[in-house]
């Protein structure tokens, strides 16, 4: 049997089952602004961007309103303005920085979306680069992040609050 430790984890396992914590994606009142602890990108009164602790790829990044709203539907046009041209612009920047081959773009809203965020609509932003599929993750069912998460943030951080 093969191992592979990932002792990161732990803390998201434990606080898989713990409400009290809140909600990672929701953000102090007034708060503004690049944050590295949290790996928030940008953030304003409207949207956060942030980069993914768990990413699929190198770059995998988040788009959220600020505030907790659980869907699409229950955004305001305001909101579902910001969201898609933080997609937008978020995937221009992955563009110029990273050099991907493409993207996929989803949304999740609400638990069974496949994420462990029930109440907070978020998109995803996760690029893609030829040969990201390769035998790793389709045999063994393991994925590679070649950049640490940090030296991505660092990489990113300056081009989303120029």
């Amino acid at each position: 049997m093969e191992v592979i430790w990932a002792p990161w984890r732990m803390s998201y396992i434990k606080k898989a089952g713990d409400k009290g914590g809140g909600c990672f994606l929701c953000l102090e009142e007034g708060r503004r602004g690049p944050d590295r602890d949290r790996l928030v990108l940008y953030s304003d009164e409207t949207v956060l961007v942030m980069l993914n602790l768990y990413p699929y790829t190198n770059g995998h990044l988040m788009v959220a309103p600020r505030r907790h709203v659980p869907s699409l539907a229950a955004a305001s046009a305001a909101e579902r303005t910001a969201l898609i041209e933080w997609v937008a612009r978020a995937s221009r920047i992955l563009s110029e920085v990273m050099a991907p081959s493409g993207f996929n773009m989803g949304i999740n809203q609400g638990r069974v979306s496949g994420g462990s965020v029930e109440e907070h609509l978020h998109f995803h932003v996760t690029p893609r680069y030829l040969g990201d599929s390769n035998y790793m993750a389709v045999i063994g069912e393991t994925r590679v992040i070649s950049e640490h998460i940090l030296s991505t943030y660092d990489r990113l951080a300056g081009r989303f609050n120029d």
